[in-house]
């Protein structure tokens, strides 16, 4: 008996009782569903974490001032301008692999226009500091060395800012006050989106750096120069971690920090961060599909179980067969495809539940999902395996019946 002529014997065996068949492969139908439901939220949610940290700008370290200790209580780091705009440029002229060192300050002020008016962040920042962090312009132009030279009142602004204060009109060179500082819109970044930690990149506005420190927000008395980061664009990624060991050393020695002592400044690979996020949702995803991946194994127990079930039912028919000359083999095979046919059937339903409830959790939950090929082709594929291992031992039980006594089975 080949394969073509077994396969609608299986199928008829198995619509003889419909029903009994539906709740067989219920189990294999709400595992393959789970599996792919679960891996495409936590694929989706891995890529929404690698999005949000990238935003922040590719191969990038930040450098921030350190902490300092009033009264035994550490006020955290950058709450001590330790970093300078000289530390900058000497980072980006003496590591060969840092393409650009932008220092920056940041701080509070309410912004003005008309009669609208919006609390937000302002940056001071040299034109490098767009570079470092891969930000480019939604209308408009950016700064200028010049600008910056000459502590222009020219700013750009974030699109949280622009929907504050100007709506649907156009901001570029309208003026608005920050702290009563006039300063003219030049331009409007493109949108960033909320970091992975919850900030919104776009709330900001950001000036010249000469300008925020003479205009805004005011310089350190001890040390004029003084900044709170610097955002450092590294050349290839391959090369991280051996700049941000240069970066160090070379700030220690400008600080003049002997060994054993701590540093003055931290700094921040965002590589690092974003290796540590994927692992923490790879995990998760994992976890979830290992979960859902239960229920197939549940409905295999049930496949198993029904088709000893109909083992027992069809010893008389089992028997009839080897009578009349079929071999223990093609009874196993028979049994086989039963089992397997009624996996890969609630396999491809499951396959359909698990892509439409991906979708529904995208549009209903507002959660981001992605559907991965591979996981699908291995649910599938799963399903099938389930169908063989748990369908062997009632085919193989079937395949040893003595015919004689099959025949006499009542």
């Amino acid at each position: 008996m080949n394969l073509r002529a077994t396969l609608p014997i299986a199928l008829r065996a198995l619509l003889v009782n419909k029903l009994r068949s539906a709740l067989t492969m219920l189990g294999v139908i709400i595992g393959v569903g789970a599996v792919i439901a679960m891996v495409s939220v936590g694929a989706g949610a891995q890529a929404r974490v690698t999005e949000r940290i990238q935003s922040l700008g590719s191969n990038l370290l930040i450098v921030i001032s350190g902490s300092v200790t009033t009264g035994g209580v550490r006020l955290g780091h950058g709450s001590r301008l330790s970093l300078t705009e000289d530390d900058a440029r000497a980072i980006e002229r003496e590591i060969p692999s840092v393409q650009v060192a932008a220092p920056s300050i940041r701080g509070g002020a309410q912004a003005v226009f008309g009669n609208l008016n919006w609390s937000t962040a302002v940056y001071g920042a040299t034109p490098d500091y767009f570079t470092a962090r891969d930000w480019s312009l939604a209308a408009g132009r950016f700064f200028t060395a010049q600008d910056a030279a000459g502590t222009a009142k020219v700013a750009l602004l974030g699109q949280t800012v622009v929907e504050k204060l100007f709506g649907g009109t156009d901001p570029v060179g309208q003026t608005i006050r920050v702290r009563k500082v006039p300063f003219t819109v030049v331009g409007v970044l493109e949108r960033k989106g909320q970091t992975g930690w919850g900030h919104d990149q776009d709330d900001v506005i950001i000036v010249p750096l000469a300008s925020a420190k003479t205009k805004v927000l005011g310089t350190s008395e001890a040390n004029p120069r003084a900044v709170g980061a610097i955002s450092i664009k590294v050349r290839e990624a391959e090369t991280m971690k051996e700049t941000e060991r240069q970066v160090r050393a070379l700030l220690r020695q400008r600080h003049n920090l002997q060994p054993g002592q701590d540093d003055d400044f931290s700094i921040r690979n965002l590589s690092d961060i974003l290796e540590a996020r994927e692992e923490s949702s790879r995990v998760l995803t994992f976890l979830l599909a290992a979960i859902a991946s239960v229920s197939l194994l549940v409905g295999g127990i049930g496949i198993m179980n029904i088709m000893l079930v109909s083992v027992t039912e069809r010893t008389r028919e089992i028997g009839l067969r080897m009578a009349v000359g079929a071999r223990g083999r093609d009874i196993m095979v028979q049994f086989l495809v039963e089992a397997l046919t009624l996996s890969l059937i609630g396999g491809l339903i499951g396959v359909a539940l698990g892509l439409s409830g991906s979708y529904g959790i995208a549009h209903f939950a507002e959660w981001p999902v992605l559907i991965l090929p591979d996981s699908i082709l291995l649910a599938f594929g799963f399903a099938g395996a389930v169908g063989i291992f748990f369908g062997f031992y009632p085919a193989r039980k079937a395949a040893r019946l003595n015919p004689i006594e099959a025949l006499r089975y009542e």
